[in-house]
């Protein structure tokens, strides 16, 4: 058993049914499934992640890219909402994934920028919490793929095909 199943079947019964149930509605509405995260760092080095109030773990912050969305409008969107953030260089894009949690027709495009933060994010129906880390003192509970997205990024791992 490989990593990415056994962190799929750590995951609580509820929220393999959920994530699956948005999945099924997705099959009847889009084609395929688009969605960015971005790997965001302040001045400091830090990394900004986020505490989901529907899903356990930290994440880097994202989501799904809408009708008449582009990648960029989705990006500078989900971390405005994500964390009130605000992009202090050019968005790169880091790769594009194949996430098989939900379907296999699900992409994520990650991408890697600085940030400044305009204001401290407030705990909201979505975010419970959010911050940045010290990528040498990561928050408990940070999920197996945003650990191995921070490993990718910073040249320890080589960068894989799968979220």
């Amino acid at each position: 058993m490989n990593d990415e199943t056994t962190e799929r079947r750590a995951r609580p019964f509820h929220t393999r049914v959920l994530i699956r149930l948005l999945h099924f509605v997705f099959l009847f509405t889009r084609g395929a499934t688009l969605g960015v995260r971005a790997a965001c760092f302040d001045d400091r080095g830090r990394i900004f992640l986020v505490r989901h109030t529907y899903l356990p773990g930290w994440y880097l912050p994202g989501g799904g890219v809408e009708r008449g969305e582009t990648l960029l409008m989705a990006l500078r969107k989900e971390i405005r909402e994500e964390g009130n953030l605000a992009a202090a260089s050019k968005p790169e894009l880091f790769h594009v994934y194949l996430n098989l949690e939900g379907s296999n027709r699900d992409h994520v495009a990650l991408y890697r920028l600085e940030v400044t933060q305009t204001t401290p994010k407030k705990p909201d129906h979505e975010i419970s919490e959010s911050g940045f880390f010290d990528l040498s003192d990561l928050p408990d509970n940070v999920t197996p793929a945003t650990r191995r997205r921070l490993a990718e990024l910073s040249g320890e791992a080589a960068i894989v095909d799968y979220w």
